[in-house]
C-alpha cells in the first residue's frame, strides 16, 4: 500500500503534471536540484526524481514518491548523487492514471548512446505521442514506461545526429505539443521550449554555473540571479568550455504561452512574461471587481490560489478584504487512509471557516477556478453553515469548458462544468446568490494586453477557456475528440 495520498479538495482543481530542474558548473549539483524542486513542489507533488554525473561514479539517478523534503534531504540519499551537473523532475500523475504511478514513469529518463549516456525531464504533453509510440514499435524500440516523454529518448536512439545535442534537437522536430525539456550530458546542460513557448522555462546564474527551471522562484531559492526565459522555440547549450550556446532549431511561430500559468499554475512569487504573477493576480481581481461588482460585507479569498485575486477586488471595490476561510497548513497530502467517513469530511480536513467573521454577512468568496464545481459546492456549504447571509462567488479565470492537451491534468470534457451549464444554470447548481467570471478580455488586460483578447490571433494560449487550441491533439482527434468549429 502507497502512503501517498491524493486528498479530495485536489480532485477540484487543475494541475500541472511536472516541474523541471538543472544546474551546471556546481559542486554537489544534487543539493541545488533538489532545493530547486523543492521550490517547484507545486507542479508536482506525487513523485520526483534526480539524475547527476560524476567522472568517478558516472551516471547516477534516484527516483521516489512523494515529496522532495521527504525523499531528497536524506544524507545518505544524496551522498549517492555526486557531481557538478544534473537535472531534476517533479510530477503528478496523468489524467486517468491518477494515484496510479509506477516508479518507471518518474522522470529523468535516461538513455545510453554510443557517444555516451544522457538524461532528459520534460514539462509538457506530446500530443502526437501515441503515433509516435507506434511507429517506434513497430521499428523495435521497447518502451519501459507509459509516459509521452520516453519518445524523445527513443527518437534520440533512432537520430543519426553526430552529437547528443544534435541528436536531441532531432528527436524534437518530431514531436508535436508543448514541451519544456531539460536535458544533459556528461559535460552539457541543455534546455528547450516549443516553438509557441506554451510552458515556461527561465535561465538563471550563480557563481561560475548556470541553472535551468520552469519558473524563477526556483532560482530565487539557490541564490542564482534570474538571467532571463527561454524564448519559445530556442535551444540552448550549456558547458564549461563554451558557455550558454543559443539557436532555434524550430520554425519560428507567434508565441501562445499558456495562460493559466498566470491564474493559478506559477508560483506568485515568480516572474513569467517579464510580469509579477502575484501583480497580475491581483490585477485580475481588480478586473473583476469592475465587471462584476456586487453589494456585500466582505472580500474573502478561497486559500490559497484566489488570494492575490481577492486583495485586487477588495482594493478596487471598497469592500473590506478578510481571511473568512482558514487553511490548515499542516494537512499536505499525506494522511490517514481514508475511510469513508474521511471521506465524506472532504474540504474540511483542509479549510475552516472563520465563523466570528462570517457570521450575518455577505460575502464574496474569490476563487481561482471552477472544475467540477464540486468543492465549490462543498465551500458554500461551509459558509452557509457559518450563518452568512449571502454568498456570492467571483471567479478568477474564465469558465473551464475545454480540457487542456498541453500538460495539465484536465478531467474529460463532459466533466467540466462549464462544459454542461450556462453561468446561470452553475449558479443555481452550486446554490449560491450569485457566480460571475472574469471574462477572457479582462483576463488579457489583466495580463497585461491593454486591448484584451486579439480574437484573430490571440496573444496566449486559451484553449482550456476557448476551445481555440494552437497545435491540433492529433492523438486525442484518433480518439474522436471533436474540437470547436470555427464560427
Amino acid at each position: 500500500m502507497r502512503p501517498f495520498l491524493a486528498h479530495p479538495f485536489d480532485d477540484d482543481k487543475l494541475h500541472e503534471e511536472c516541474g523541471v530542474f538543472g544546474v551546471i558548473g556546481m559542486a554537489d549539483a544534487a543539493n541545488f536540484v533538489a532545493l530547486g524542486l523543492h521550490a517547484l513542489q507545486h507542479r508536482g507533488q506525487e513523485a520526483g526524481g534526480i539524475v547527476t554525473y560524476d567522472p568517478s561514479a558516472g551516471f547516477c539517478s534516484e527516483r521516489r514518491f512523494g515529496y522532495v523534503r521527504d525523499s531528497f534531504t536524506k544524507a545518505a540519499v544524496m551522498a549517492t548523487l555526486p557531481g557538478s551537473i544534473g537535472i531534476g523532475h517533479v510530477r503528478y500523475s496523468t489524467s486517468g492514471t491518477k494515484g496510479a504511478t509506477a516508479m518507471r514513469d518518474v522522470q529523468p529518463f535516461f538513455g545510453e548512446f554510443s557517444m555516451g549516456g544522457s538524461a532528459i525531464a520534460h514539462n509538457g504533453n506530446i500530443t502526437n505521442a501515441i503515433s509516435l509510440r507506434k511507429e517506434l514499435i513497430k521499428r523495435g524500440s521497447i518502451f519501459q514506461s507509459s509516459s509521452d516523454s520516453e519518445c524523445i529518448i527513443h527518437l534520440m536512439a533512432r537520430s543519426m545526429g553526430r552529437t547528443i545535442p544534435d541528436r536531441f534537437e532531432e528527436a524534437l522536430r518530431k514531436v508535436e505539443g508543448a514541451f519544456s525539456v531539460v536535458a544533459m550530458t556528461r559535460t552539457k546542460l541543455m534546455g528547450v521550449r516549443d516553438p509557441l513557448g506554451v510552458r515556461p522555462l527561465v535561465l538563471g546564474k550563480l557563481g561560475d554555473g548556470w541553472a535551468l527551471s520552469s519558473e524563477t522562484c526556483a532560482l530565487d531559492i539557490i541564490g542564482a540571479e534570474f538571467v532571463r526565459e527561454i524564448e519559445p522555440g530556442e535551444m540552448v547549450v550549456i558547458s564549461a568550455e563554451h558557455g550558454v550556446q543559443s539557436h532555434f532549431p524550430f520554425r519560428r511561430m507567434k508565441p501562445r504561452s499558456c495562460i493559466f500559468e498566470h491564474v493559478y499554475f506559477s508560483r506568485p512569487d515568480s516572474i513569467l512574461g517579464g510580469r509579477s504573477v502575484y501583480e497580475t493576480r491581483r490585477q485580475i481581481g481588480v478586473e473583476l471587481a469592475r465587471e462584476a461588482p456586487v453589494e456585500a460585507d466582505l472580500v474573502c479569498p478561497v486559500p490559497d490560489s484566489g488570494t492575490p485575486a481577492a486583495i485586487g477586488y477588495s482594493q478596487e471595490s471598497g469592500i473590506p478584504y478578510a481571511m473568512g476561510i482558514i487553511r490548515n497548513q499542516y494537512m499536505g497530502r499525506t494522511f490517514i487512509e481514508p475511510t469513508e467517513q474521511i471521506r465524506n469530511m472532504g474540504v474540511r480536513l483542509k479549510l475552516n471557516v472563520n465563523r466570528a467573521l462570517i457570521k450575518g454577512k455577505r460575502v464574496i468568496l474569490v476563487d481561482d477556478s471552477v472544475v467540477r464545481g464540486t468543492t465549490s459546492r462543498k465551500i458554500k456549504d461551509m459558509i452557509l453553515d457559518a450563518g452568512a447571509a449571502e454568498v456570492h462567488f467571483r471567479i478568477a479565470s474564465p469558465p473551464t469548458a475545454w480540457p487542456c492537451f498541453y500538460g495539465v491534468d484536465t478531467p474529460e470534457r463532459s466533466k467540466l462544468l462549464a462544459a454542461t451549464m450556462t453561468e446561470a444554470e452553475m449558479c443555481e447548481w452550486i446554490g449560491i446568490d450569485s457566480l460571475k467570471f472574469i471574462s477572457l478580455d479582462g483576463l488579457y488586460r489583466a495580463a497585461g494586453e491593454a486591448k484584451g483578447r486579439d480574437n484573430t490571433s490571440p496573444q496566449y494560449c486559451d484553449a482550456c477557456f476557448s476551445g481555440e487550441y494552437p497545435v491540433t491533439p492529433s492523438d486525442m482527434i484518433e480518439k474522436g475528440f471533436e474540437m470547436k468549429v470555427a464560427e
